[in-house]
């Protein structure tokens, strides 16, 4: 009898015992394509040897040592060669040890900076619905998610929530895609100004939203409609690029698409590709500044900060990004995977939407497609799905509630940037056994 706590204590998984490329193996010697990374974590596959290198290296020299007593050279790289990639004044970085931790982070850090200037009077906190942050209680709350808030609401802290940029579901037929999001974009505004335009911290948002809603991106221009609105009241513009960043959507930083710098980014999950826990905040100038010329200190931390291992390994990761040429290789392959689905599944009547960026695609299921009708939520199309594509030997990652935390089913994808098309063509055949075997 296991004495793991496990993700759902009706069902025992198998027992992973091997990873190579873009496969996993269970104990029974059964192959599994990797097709979401996990959950948007392995980005360059399993059994890299270089990355391995890299951990043994830095856990042979340096193991560990406490933030409060040391820094290490790891992460003084690590910071370096983020920062001269990130967008705007970027200009610090706060190693953490995921992504849920980042956005913590990134929300005590926000509120301190107005203390720190002198506006104590700034405390509320907006964010979108169908929005995912992370699952500690601050970002759980920020989170925009119905399903996953509702048994914890009593504990949470309050966040006012405006209209996610969800095109396929909202965008009116007499609205152009820029009108649209300049509409939606508008109720940031509006939520401003009723809490007290001198009273909002901060606007939290993903670039790209993941779990929640299913790869699902901006319209264009509705990103440089939330930063002047952001600026003009002097709000703080955090991004929550902890799926959707380090490469994923085929820019190192998701943001840089949209063509917008914020005040604080959160990283995490293809920092280290799975083979360390880390993430990151990075912030401007501007906030650690203020930090520096009042207090001093930032009120905030956590034992494995900055950990020598995971910022060894996080480093490892980077350069192969960059020295392998792989975010362009995630473009290229992205439009491929892109088209591969838009052909076997681009008028499926069961499919309604294709969409997302580089190697991070989603998939809507609908009951109508003409209508855009979800399943019922008793129909279990998401868990179906799961574990007929699992059967299939593909590792993906479905969700309900996409709509609004009850109604709605998706599948998101996010294969390891190394990708072949063959594999592609492997991911999408897997793909039809399971939508057959659930919607056929």
């Amino acid at each position: 009898m296991s004495h793991v706590f496990p993700r759902h204590n009706l069902s025992a998984p198998p027992k992973a015992v091997r990873g190579e490329g873009c496969y996993l193996y269970d104990e029974a010697g059964k192959q599994y394509f990797d097709g979401s990374g996990g959950a948007a974590v392995s980005c360059l596959g399993h059994g890299d040897p270089e990355i391995i290198q890299a951990i043994q290296d830095q856990a042979a020299q340096l193991a560990y040592a406490h933030t409060g007593f040391f820094t290490s050279a790891p992460a003084e790289e690590l910071a370096d060669l983020l920062i001269s990639e990130a967008p705007g004044d970027l200009d610090r970085v706060y190693f953490v040890s995921g992504g849920s931790e980042a956005v913590e982070s990134a929300l005590k850090l926000a509120r301190q900076y107005f203390l720190e200037i002198g506006q104590p009077q700034r405390r509320h906190i907006i964010a979108r619905r169908q929005s995912y942050h992370g699952n500690t209680l601050g970002a759980l709350a920020t989170g925009g998610n119905a399903w996953r808030r509702a048994q914890f609401e009593p504990i949470l802290m309050d966040v006012s929530h405006v209209a996610p940029c969800y095109e396929y579901v909202d965008r009116r037929s007499d609205e152009s895609p820029f009108d649209y999001g300049q509409r939606v974009a508008q109720e940031l505004e509006d939520e401003i100004l009723r809490l007290g335009e001198d009273s909002v911290i901060a606007f939290v948002a993903e670039p790209v939203v993941g779990a929640t809603m299913g790869a699902v991106p901006a319209v264009d221009g509705y990103f440089k409609r939330i930063r002047e609105i952001c600026d003009r009241y002097g709000v703080l513009l955090i991004l929550d690029e902890v799926m959707c960043g380090m490469g994923r959507v085929g820019h190192l930083f998701a943001c840089d698409a949209e063509g917008v710098a914020p005040d604080i980014l959160c990283i995490a999950k293809g920092l280290g590709a799975g083979y360390q826990p880390i993430g990151a905040m990075l912030c401007s100038s501007r906030i650690y500044d203020a930090i520096s010329a009042g207090s001093g200190f930032f009120q905030h931390g956590h034992t494995y900060l900055g950990h020598p291992v995971a910022c060894a390994t996080s480093l490892a990761v980077l350069k192969a990004l960059k020295d392998r040429n792989l975010i362009p290789r995630v473009r290229e392959q992205g439009e491929k995977l892109d088209m591969a689905l838009r052909d076997r599944f681009g008028q499926h009547p069961h499919i309604g939407d294709i969409r997302g960026r580089g190697l991070f695609r989603g998939m809507e299921f609908v009951r109508d497609r003409d209508g855009k009708t979800p399943f019922a939520p008793s129909d279990n199309v998401a868990a179906r799905f799961k574990k007929a594509a699992f059967e299939a030997g593909l590792v993906c990652y479905p969700m309900s509630g996409t709509r609004d935390g009850n109604l709605g089913d998706h599948v998101l994808l996010a294969p390891p940037f190394i990708i072949s098309d063959d594999q592609i063509e492997e991911v999408v055949d897997k793909l039809e056994t399971a939508v057959q075997a659930v919607v056929a």
